[in-house]
């Protein structure tokens, strides 16, 4: 995973961020300041670590789904490839009914075995995405029936560590931005990028703390 190593580079660059978030919005400034101590890649750091396609894997299980859920059917999915995400060839040579049994629908099964051909034979791989731009690796992608933006975004954050990545049709995103900014309505997705776009170059972080607004609401999905 491409993230700073050095404590104290990553501490410089953390403060940067944040000065320029704080700057760019108040209304995040106040998301920011309420959250004291929040790490945003915390969760990460309790998760085995994951490549590209093991992210993918990751996101494609999680769509439409709460994090219990998610997290219920990735345990047996580890729990079938011995306490670790399968890779592209586990994955091929794997029974589709065990997929399906680990709690995949059959779409998502189809989806992560059409993933798992194309860095099989090479024509994916972990190297490749690291040297494409953001757009370069969601056109990519996107060709893949199952794999959305969403799961792209989601991939980018976990995987490849980009700073500048927001993901304007989730839903509990969309949640936690009517709360913070006072909306009388959920937002579009267009209206998440318009209220992002200040958040450059770091809509990464920015989406990390608006995350974390949702888990405060009990009432809220949990965003995957």
């Amino acid at each position: 995973m491409a993230a700073l190593t050095d404590p104290a580079a990553a501490s410089a660059a953390d403060g940067r961020a944040l000065a320029h978030l704080r700057s760019a919005d108040p209304v995040l400034a106040r998301v920011i300041d309420a959250h004291a101590g929040f790490d945003p890649r915390g969760w990460l750091r309790e998760q085995p670590a994951m490549d590209s396609f093991g992210a993918l894997i990751f996101m494609v299980t999680g769509q439409q789904l709460s994090v219990r859920s998610a997290a219920r059917i990735l345990g047996r999915i580890r729990d079938q490839f011995g306490g670790r995400l399968p890779t592209p060839a586990e994955l091929l040579a794997a029974d589709p009914g065990e997929l399906l049994a680990a709690g995949l629908s059959r779409r998502k099964v189809a989806t992560l075995r059409a993933l798992a051909g194309e860095f099989a034979d090479g024509s994916l791989s972990d190297e490749e995405l690291r040297r494409l731009t953001d757009e370069e690796i969601i056109d990519r992608l996107t060709v893949i029936n199952g794999i959305g933006p969403w799961t792209v975004h989601g991939m980018l954050i976990i995987a490849l560590d980009r700073a500048d990545v927001v993901l304007p049709g989730d839903l509990a995103l969309r949640k936690a931005i009517k709360r913070s900014y006072r909306l009388d309505h959920l937002p579009s997705q267009q209206e998440v990028l318009r209220i992002a776009e200040p958040w450059r170059p770091y809509r990464s972080l920015a989406t990390a703390y608006l995350f974390q607004v949702a888990l405060d609401d009990p009432a809220a999905p949990s965003p995957v």
